[in-house]
């Protein structure tokens, strides 16, 4: 039986392996798949491997011995899952691996734009301290966050993983989601609207699906509803918010600050108005991409294989899932 990994330098550049795929056949690993080579690399086999190449209904017409596809990722949209359904074959997905390595993130990103880090120690490499007639001095505004508003928007796992952070530092946390689950037990917690959680937080925090109704939700009305002292924060989907609309706000002092790891193209066109916006934040989609999240990917891709082959499918996803960061 022939495994092909489509992009396997996605999850591994040398420092994990795949090698553990080798008993369920004959293994063969690509670090990256153009779409227009997929049904070339792809052809005889049955299981094929993939985190962001494509894989589209012209391209599974062509493969005929292929019956299960693993998405080494949660979010599914690059297979066309409702064309594989109808050619019986088997989608997969991770639920649940990067949950404490976003959230985490979103701190990270948060706390430069609270402090400005770098600026500051490169400051102090320049020689700014040491030719400083005071003990002491700072570059930029710095703000602390105990006894302010985390508005979370989507509290699925990561969402609420961020709010407990929030909470822990001393934050309030507000959230908004379609779908409520149980209401955590932090003290003041409360669900509200979109708009009223953009009207009272200090931080705005996505991590919300790609849906029709969330693409664009944050745009030139509703970013016009944040105060502006507060920051954005996103690490869910890049299209949730309108580039311009954000480029703007930052450029004229409406919003004090956003931090993005991603961003509505990716990679990015180099004239994309937010990365030469106003104290604008912008990361190479890495949230997810700690060493451990990496190896719990792997590692689920690897048992997801063994659960099909031995006929009791899981993390199975359909034409009517929803695709969730």
């Amino acid at each position: 039986m022939k495994i092909v990994v489509l992009d396997g330098y996605c999850l591994s550049s040398g420092d994990l392996s795949w090698d553990a795929l080798r008993r369920f056949g004959e293994l063969e690993v690509f670090d990256r798949t153009a779409e227009e080579a997929l049904v070339a690399r792809a052809a005889g086999a049955a299981i094929i491997l993939t985190n962001k190449t494509p894989v589209s209904a012209a391209s599974l017409r062509k493969l005929p011995e292929l019956r299960y596809i693993g998405v080494t990722a949660t979010g599914f949209d690059i297979v066309d899952v409702a064309a594989a359904a109808r050619q019986g074959i088997v989608v997969s997905n991770i639920p649940t691996y990067g949950t404490a390595s976003v959230a985490q993130f979103v701190f990270a990103l948060l706390l430069e734009l609270c402090h400005n880090v770098r600026l500051h120690a490169d400051a102090v490499r320049a020689g700014e301290w040491s030719r400083s007639a005071d003990w002491s001095f700072w570059k930029s505004p710095l703000v602390e966050l105990a006894g302010k508003t985390m508005g979370v928007v989507g509290f699925g796992r990561i969402g609420r993983q961020t709010g407990r952070i929030a909470e822990a530092m001393g934050m309030r946390v507000i959230a908004h989601d379609t779908y409520q689950g149980d209401q955590p037990a932090y003290e003041g917690f409360r669900w509200v609207a979109l708009d009223e959680l953009l009207r009272e937080s200090d931080v705005v925090s996505l991590h919300s699906p790609l849906l029709a109704e969330t693409k664009g939700m944050i745009n030139a009305r509703s970013l016009a509803l944040m105060r502006p002292s507060s920051f954005l924060i996103n690490t869910a989907r890049g299209p949730l918010i309108v580039d311009q609309d954000l480029a703007d706000a930052l450029n004229a002092g409406r919003l004090a600050g956003a931090a993005l790891d991603v961003l509505s193209v990716e990679p990015p066109a180099e004239t994309n108005p937010l990365l030469g916006a106003r104290n604008c934040l912008v990361t190479p989609h890495i949230a997810w991409a700690t060493r451990e999240a990496r190896s719990r990917l792997i590692d689920g891709a690897i048992e997801n294989v063994a659960a099909f082959l031995a006929g009791k499918a899981q993390n199975v996803v359909t034409p009517t899932s929803i695709s969730i960061p």
